[in-house]
């Protein structure tokens, strides 16, 4: 699972709001003495058989299911299955042709079935059941990454909503396969299974496994049959449904497909087709093949939780489906791909044996983007992508998290910062500790001893001391079984006349915790390095080390590896030779970060120029937005030029739209036309900074080309800047584009941009329905967000409009009330 990616999480937002959750005292805290102990596996799934026929016109499914078990060790009279909120019209025991029935007890929630006789450990027995799922019917709580636990999902199934396909797609992660099929729904479980669905014939489908039959039916149905004949576990069941294009592609002479929407067909391949290589890569450094017999990937509508790994047939949410003009900026979606596929091995093919070991699952899948985008694009793109997630758990508001927990309050609570962000960059600092060699073989035995199995991070520790020699307790209680990361002052002290210098480093971090980090401290004279490893044990320490000539540069973690919040007191001349020899990703942003809160200083100024050429492009727009043109004409005078033709020629085209939002700030009516002919760019960011340029030096033209090109299809930036354009122009009769506007954005970080300035501009509207029309849009927006713990948040935007309305002169009361009421319902949809 890859959660969405939201501005929201970039802003700590979402994280702050998180933290109130858990913080916020509840009547039960029994949970805090709770041990979250893996599932007892009183009967091992073996096999599951389900036939299944959908009522589309009540959004039931009609199954029947044949379920092959065996006692694990013991021997057993009794079977207990998770069945949620199905209706069972019959239960079975299987003996040859024929079928018994058998007693039961359902409660709603689970069976507890009295088998025909006592079976011992291994002998297999089948129970057959006939119900019928009514997913619609359960209520079941979510997490701020899996929005909902109905498990079945059925989108316009009766084809009254416009424009949007009629669909059917599953998601069973944590616990939610049982409310469509009969299970022992735990992670440790692990199961063969045949899926026979009988659909429109007009439909494609996919689950897991490969189609080993198709049969048309006469009648306008058809039955597919999909066979999945290596075990896995119940969470990961899948089955997708809908009107789809199927791209075929292939890695090694296995099935590689992409199920998308007809009218993204053209550019399917440029969105997901870097998956065979992304195989290959992935298989060479683990030294363990792609191990299933093919790998789909599907887009469904309505699925806001990012993505899911199920086996063979990954499930992708809407947002993966980028037009041609969006791919000119990038694959945005690149990274999920990469995350999900390497579930495929760490979470599919070897399973955390408990959500409290969730870590081994989404760690991995977190770090993989890492992997790939250091051997796709460079060492700078890996060391971007790394830096990213690393903030991404800081900002979270979660240090006082073990990163394998067994205490918390819901299994859902796992599906955080610390199990995803935290969790890869302690990955990161293991690799670099041990040595690549070392890291991908570790990795290996890890699979392979425990294929097909579940794992725990024990296991994980026994092979990285397998195949290193060396005890990693040390590194495992500190990371994996204890809570918070460094913080770190670190201090230089050169003394010419002995020729040496101290470096002393302090742990801030509140607490008696005191972490053991080995660390590489790197002397720089010139373009020379020595490098010194060193390891920080104590909360004040200092390392000295000898020189023959004062040091240009002594820099504290070399290799940038440690997951750390640091104040590293170096003088600007320090961090110039930094960002010029040392060399890194994050070496030279932390130069480009220091020089930029000083940009009144001509050596400042020298590397902010500097750093608008640097080799990679995602540091180039970093040191452009960091540019105060506004208050340093010296500056601005060197760097315009510069930024003119970055505007023009960078080669990437999220650059450029840096640029020409840069350009603004000189207030230069000469760029005027620039950003007139950029409003018509093929890049939606190129597009929209160019359009919210113009804005701001003639409001008249940017708001006649928002409407016209409001009138041709946008995503992104693009979309975002017409709308906020037409709100600004303060104009009532632009209220149905803006409203057509902000309603038919899919969630995104463009519509969270929009939510204020969309409230602002509904406190200005008098037309009553129109108001009730917009805030209905607010409405659907905010209960799309509610897992995310967001309704609070949507609400005090709502709150904002009736204050605007108390205030303004004969503000109709049946505007106030609408919304009073509205802010009342919060949705189905609750976070965890």
């Amino acid at each position: 699972m890859r959660k969405v990616s939201l501005v929201i999480l970039a802003l700590g937002i979402l994280p702050r709001l998180w933290a109130q959750q858990q913080e916020e005292p509840t009547p039960d805290t029994s949970w805090k003495t709770e041990y979250r102990e893996s599932a007892p596996r009183i009967n091992d799934l073996v096999h599951t058989k389900l036939d299944v026929k959908f009522d589309y016109s009540k959004s039931y499914m009609n199954g029947k299911a044949w379920i092959t078990l065996a006692p694990h060790f013991y021997p057993t009279d009794t079977l207990t299955l998770d069945a949620k909120g199905m209706e069972i019209h019959k239960v079975a025991i299987v003996k040859g042709g024929s079928t018994q029935p058998l007693k039961y007890q359902y409660d709603g929630w689970q069976m507890n079935i009295n088998l025909d006789k006592t079976y011992k450990g291994g002998e297999q027995y089948t129970v057959y059941i006939e119900y019928t799922a009514k997913p619609d019917e359960v209520k079941v709580q979510g997490s701020a990454a899996i929005t909902d636990a109905k498990g079945l999902y059925f989108i316009n199934p009766k084809g009254e909503e416009k424009d949007k396909p009629t669909q059917i797609w599953t998601q069973g992660e944590t616990e939610a396969t049982s409310v469509w099929c009969p299970t022992i729904d735990k992670p440790d479980q692990k199961t063969t299974n045949e899926f026979i669905m009988t659909v429109p014939a007009k439909y494609v489908t996919l689950s897991n496994g490969k189609l080993v039959s198709q049969k048309n039916n006469g009648d306008g149905t058809r039955t597919d049959d999909w066979k999945m004949e290596l075990p896995h576990a119940p969470y990961l069941f899948f089955m997708g449904v809908g009107d789809y294009s199927v791209i075929k592609d292939s890695y090694k002479g296995k099935e590689v497909n992409y199920y998308v929407e007809k009218e993204y067909a053209p550019v399917a391949k440029k969105i997901f087709g870097n998956t065979p290589e992304m195989m290959g890569f992935y298989s060479r450094i683990l030294g363990v093949e792609y191990p299933w017999a093919k790998y789909s990937q599907i887009v469904g509508r309505d699925y806001v939780s990012g993505a899911m790994e199920n086996t063979t047939a990954t499930l992708h949410q809407e947002n993966a489906q980028q037009d041609a003009r969006e791919l000119v900026d990038g694959n945005g979606w690149e990274s999920t791909i990469a995350h999900e596929l390497f579930h495929q091995w760490f979470g599919d093919l070897v399973t955390c044996e408990s959500w409290s070991n969730l870590t081994l699952n989404e760690s991995f899948a977190n770090y993989s983007e890492t992997l790939w985008d250091e051997y796709k694009y460079g060492k700078d793109a890996g060391d971007a992508q790394n830096f990213g997630d690393m903030q991404g758990y800081l900002q979270s508001g979660s240090e006082k998290k073990d990163l394998v927990r067994f205490y918390y309050n819901d299994k859902e609570a796992m599906f955080d910062a610390v199990s995803y962000n935290k969790g890869g960059r302690i990955l990161h600092m293991l690799r670099s500790y041990v040595g690549d060699s070392a890291f991908f073989k570790a990795l290996n035995l890890y699979l392979t001893t425990n294929k097909f199995k579940t794992g725990e991070a024990h296991q994980l520790r026994l092979a990285f001391e397998e195949v290193t020699g060396k005890d990693m307790n040390w590194y495992w209680n500190q990371w994996y079984y204890g809570a918070g990361h460094p913080k770190l002052t670190i201090d230089y002290n050169y003394d010419d006349a002995a020729k040496k210098v101290q470096v002393t480093v302090k742990q801030t971090q509140a607490g008696n915790k005191v972490f053991t980090l080995p660390v590489a401290i790197d002397i720089y004279t010139g373009a020379e390095k020595v490098r010194h490893n060193v390891w920080v044990k104590q909360k004040e320490e200092t390392f000295s080390f000898p020189y023959d000539k004062h040091p240009d540069l002594v820099n504290f973690d070399g290799k940038k590896t440690l997951l750390t919040e640091k104040q590293d007191n170096k003088t600007l001349e320090n961090f110039i030779h930094q960002y010029k020899y040392a060399g890194t990703y994050l070496d030279r942003r932390e130069a480009i970060d220091t020089a930029s809160k000083i940009q009144g200083n001509p050596k400042a100024q020298e590397l902010m120029l500097l750093a608008l050429k640097d080799k990679y492009f995602g540091l180039r727009s970093f040191a452009i937005g960091r540019l105060d043109l506004k208050n340093n004409e010296a500056l601005r005078k060197q760097a315009e030029p510069i930024l003119a033709e970055i505007a023009q020629n960078d080669p990437k085209a999220t650059v450029r739209a840096s640029a020409l939002g840069a350009l603004v700030q000189c207030n230069n009516g000469a760029y005027k036309s620039l950003f007139t002919k950029h409003v018509n760019d093929s890049s939606y960011t190129v597009a929209g900074m160019s359009l919210e340029a113009l804005f701001k030096l003639d409001s008249a033209a940017a708001v006649a080309e928002a409407k016209r090109l409001a009138k041709f299809p946008s995503k992104g930036k693009l979309i975002e800047a017409i709308t906020t354009i037409m709100i600004k122009s303060g104009n009532e009769n632009n209220f149905d584009i803006v409203a057509k506007l902000f309603g038919d954005m899919p969630i995104s970080q463009a519509k969270f941009n929009l939510l204020i300035p969309f409230c602002q501009f509904l406190g200005d509207v008098k037309d009553t329905e129109k108001v009730k029309k917009g805030v209905d849009l607010v409405i659907e927006f905010r209960d799309a967000l509610a897992a995310y713990g967001l309704v609070p948040y949507v609400n005090d935007k709502l709150t904002t409009i009736v204050i605007k309305k108390k205030e303004a002169a004969n503000a109709p009361a049946a505007q106030i009330e609408y919304i009073k009421a509205k802010m009342e319902s919060s949705g189905d949809k609750k976070g965890f």
